[in-house]
């Protein structure tokens, strides 16, 4: 009675005993549910552990995409015996699918829907539907194809029960439904497919021939991986796998970044002076450095979404940038009142100091804050599109690179403001 999803997260915890009494007692049907759901490696394990005909009547049961992940995890000569012993409509499907590359589109797909005629009756087009329903379960929309497999629309099973049965179907069809092509890369589709909100994509080959069809639930699982990939480059890494191989991609970006580290603990030595003379500046140097790496966290994460969109023409780009620089001058001026006014207030009650001594530095603080928020907007968004400009992913080489440019303009605002101000100007000391 439970969900397939949560057997799946059962599986792991119990003995190899107790699963495989549970997949001798539960039908093909919800065992292909359940390991739908399981992770790919795991998912090879457990069907290591059972009877070899069982697994691939399992496999035969399951959705195309997710059989082709599972035999991936798997040593060749088992994987060979596997699909041998799939039926016939299994192994075809399967091989349709894997010969398309991983980055294609073609390779996240399923044969699992419903193609009906699109010069039947609605009678007809129903009788088609309940033949075809029992092997396929993805009947929300219906696709319609000509005599040669060509596609031609899609309906909604909504429209198709409701319809007089004597009815031609060619006015529930919409033949100006959307589609893609099964060659075409993940990346250049992925927007498109979260555009049209549809349950199910048809996905043809070069002969508008259906092949397949990329479900709603395939589109999440796109999306949830392109958004790994791009928060594993946040780190400098050039994918998610990338976290296995802890050296071999990380060391690289750490050297450059110690380099550029150096520059801006040598850019602080030039202000040594500054902290002699007036060491209390030194306890609020996180605070100015923190605040302009989150700003240009932010503005990278939107600059980098918006990227996304190949059709971006120059005053598009100009008009992020300001924007952005303009929600960082308004958050900056706020949080910048803010610091004036409290961190005025810790130094005079809590420093002993004078309440003018006090809020001279708070405010050169909160000047500096303000100062760092908003040209740290600024790199955060002219980063990555510099880099999107000579064709460098901008989510590999952005993350890092702003972080460290961002700790430069922030120390020298920080310590420059306060050297102009506090020293020269106002000629404090303490």
């Amino acid at each position: 009675d439970y969900h397939a999803n949560d057997l799946a997260e059962v599986f792991p915890q119990l003995k190899i005993s107790e699963r495989r009494k549970i997949c001798r007692i539960l039908d093909l049907d919800m065992l292909s549910d359940i390991f739908e759901h399981i992770d790919e490696q795991a998912a090879a394990e457990y069907l290591d552990e059972m009877d070899i005909k069982k697994a691939a009547a399992i496999l035969s049961a399951m959705e195309t995409d997710a059989v082709v992940d599972v035999l991936q995890m798997m040593p060749k000569e088992k994987k060979n015996l596997l699909i041998e012993l799939m039926d016939d409509d299994a192994r075809k499907d399967m091989a349709i699918i894997a010969s398309f590359d991983e980055e294609e589109i073609g390779s996240r797909m399923t044969t699992n829907c419903i193609m009906i005629r699109e010069n039947l009756t609605v009678k007809q087009a129903m009788s088609s539907l309940v033949d075809q329903a029992a092997k396929n379960d993805n009947i929300s929309t219906l696709f319609m194809v000509t005599e040669d497999n060509t596609f031609y629309g899609a309906m909604d099973l909504k429209d198709l029960i409701i319809a007089r049965r004597e009815s031609p179907l060619e006015d529930l069809i919409a033949t100006s439904y959307p589609y893609v092509y099964g060659n075409e890369l993940i990346d250049d589709c992925i927007e498109r497919l979260k555009d049209y909100s549809e349950d199910s994509i048809p996905v043809l080959d070069n002969d508008n021939k259906l092949l397949g069809v990329i479900t709603s639930q395939s589109m999440v699982d796109l999306v949830d991986d392109e958004m790994g990939e791009d928060y594993a480059k946040f780190a400098g890494l050039t994918a998610e796998e990338d976290l296995k191989e802890s050296i071999k991609k990380r060391l690289p970006w750490l050297l450059v970044l110690l380099g550029l580290g150096m520059i801006v603990s040598s850019v602080v030595g030039l202000f040594e002076e500054v902290v002699s003379q007036l060491t209390i500046i030194m306890c609020f140097q996180s605070l100015i450095l923190d605040m302009a790496g989150n700003v240009g966290t932010q503005s990278l994460a939107v600059t980098i979404r918006v990227l996304m969109d190949e059709s971006l023409t120059g005053k598009q780009k100009a008009e992020l940038v300001f924007k952005e620089m303009k929600i960082a001058f308004s958050n900056g001026s706020i949080l910048g009142i803010l610091s004036f006014a409290l961190i005025g207030l810790y130094i005079a009650l809590f420093k002993g100091k004078t309440f003018v001594f006090a809020y001279a530095v708070s405010g050169c603080i909160g000047v500096s804050l303000l100062l760092a928020m908003v040209i740290s907007g600024a790199v955060g968004t002219l980063i990555p599109l510099f880099f999107k400009k000579i064709h460098v992913d901008p989510a590999v080489a952005s993350g890092p690179l702003i972080t460290t440019v961002n700790d430069l303009v922030a120390v020298i605002s920080y310590y420059g403001l306060s050297w102009i101000f506090l020293i020269n100007m106002m000629h404090l000391v303490g």
